[in-house]
């Protein structure tokens, strides 16, 4: 079963990346939304988890959240997609299930 995770806290406050990173399974994805944009971010100290990850599990970035909060797709770690709204519900209909992290 395919899963699709979103996570909308920042992983400079909550631990909730980590958890989520933690429990993702090869062929599921990983849809950073709100604050958790941030986790996205090239050069920080949540990166490497991240890129580690990258091939098995697909990541994706919320565009207008990330303008939101100032940042533009070529901050992101390199292979993290950015969607916009449709594409949200895109990965909400693909996947068999979604998971929020909260």
């Amino acid at each position: 079963m395919a899963l699709l995770h979103t996570v909308n806290k920042s992983p400079f406050e909550k631990n909730t990346l980590s958890s989520c990173l933690r429990m993702a399974k090869d062929g599921s994805a990983v849809l950073m939304i709100e604050d958790g944009v941030y986790g996205a971010l090239k050069g920080t100290s949540h990166s490497a988890p991240i890129e580690e990850r990258l091939g098995g599990v697909k990541f994706y970035a919320l565009g207008p959240d990330l303008a939101a909060r100032g940042y533009e797709p070529s901050h992101l770690i390199e292979g993290i997609e950015v969607v916009d709204y449709a594409g949200f519900v895109d990965l909400a209909t693909e996947f068999d299930v979604v998971q929020s992290w909260l």
